[in-house]
C-alpha cells in the first residue's frame, strides 16, 4: 500500500511517497497545487494521504485527496501510542511532533533526542517509556549570525560556508564564525549530555536544513556512535501517523 506524506512549510513543500516504511519518491516544491497532486496520484496510486501544514488555505488540496485517497489532516492528536505530556499541545509545532513520531518508528522502545536544525534549533526528547514532555527551542545558525550584526553597532554580517571547518578567531569575521558555530556545537553536546544522564540508551537524530554541517562537526564528539542524521524524519513521521 502506497502512502503520500506532505509537509507544507512557510517557504517550501516537501512530499514523499512510501511503500510501507520504504520511501520510494521524494521531492521539494516552492508551491504545490492540485496539478502536482494529480501527477502523484496517477504515478503512484497512494491509498492513504496526510498533510501537515502551517498554512490555512489548503481546502483545494484536501478536497482532491479526499476524492482519491483516504485522507488525514495531521495534528498532535495522532499519537501512535506515544504519551504526549506537553502542557500546551495546541501550540506544539507539527514538524516537531512529526519528527518525534518518525524517531519512534526508527527506534521503537528506545529513548530518542530529536535535534531539528532549521530556522530555530529544537530539541525534543522521547523517553524509553514512550513519554514526550517537550524540549527546547533556540536560535538557528542563520538567526545567530543576523543577531550579531543587527544588535551591534559595528560587527559585520558574516557569510559562512557549511562545507568549511570552523575557523580560529584570528580576526573579527572569523571570531564571529567561531563564536556562533562552535557555540552551537557546544550547545548541542550539552543537550546530548544532559539527556544522556536521563536516558542511558539515548539515540540522537539530527534533521533539518543545517543537519549535514552539524552532523559532520559532531563526528569527533564522544557521543558520535549514537548520533545519526535523517533529512526525511518529518516525512517519515507523517507516514507513521497513517500507518496501519
Amino acid at each position: 500500500m502506497n502512502r503520500l506524506s506532505i509537509d507544507i512549510g512557510n517557504s517550501s513543500t516537501k512530499l514523499a511517497v512510501f511503500a510501507g516504511s520504504e520511501m520510494v519518491h521524494h521531492q521539494r516544491l516552492e508551491t504545490i497545487d492540485v496539478n502536482d497532486l494529480a501527477q502523484l496520484v496517477e504515478a503512484f496510486s497512494p491509498q492513504k494521504s496526510i498533510i501537515s501544514t502551517v498554512k490555512q488555505e489548503v481546502d483545494l488540496l484536501e478536497n482532491f485527496l479526499k476524492q482519491h485517497t483516504t485522507y488525514t489532516r495531521f495534528s498532535t492528536l495522532l499519537t501512535k501510542g506515544i504519551q504526549n505530556k506537553y502542557k500546551t499541545p495546541a501550540t506544539l509545532g507539527l514538524d516537531r511532533w512529526a519528527a518525534v513520531l518518525g524517531a519512534n518508528s526508527l527506534f521503537p522502545n528506545s529513548a530518542s533526542l530529536v535535534i531539528d536544525a532549521g530556522t530555530c534549533i529544537t530539541y525534543d526528547l522521547l523517553t524509553s517509556n514512550g513519554e514526550y514532555f517537550g524540549g527546547s527551542i533556540s536560535p538557528g545558525i542563520a538567526m545567530r549570525f543576523k543577531a550579531v550584526h543587527q544588535f551591534t553597532g559595528r560587527l559585520p554580517m558574516v557569510d559562512w560556508d557549511a562545507e568549511a571547518e570552523i575557523p580560529d578567531g584570528t580576526d573579527t569575521q572569523n571570531a564571529i564564525k567561531n563564536g556562533v558555530l562552535q557555540g552551537i556545537i557546544n550547545e548541542i553536546e550539552g543537550f546530548i549530555a544532559l539527556n544522556n544522564k536521563k536516558e542511558s540508551t539515548l539515540k540522537v537524530i539530527i534533521t533539518g536544513g543545517d543537519a549535514n554541517f552539524l552532523y559532520k562537526q559532531l563526528q569527533n564528539s564522544i557521543f558520535a556512535p549514537q548520533i545519526s542524521k535523517d533529512p526525511y524524519l518529518v516525512l517519515k513521521g507523517l507516514n507513521e501517523a497513517i500507518a496501519d
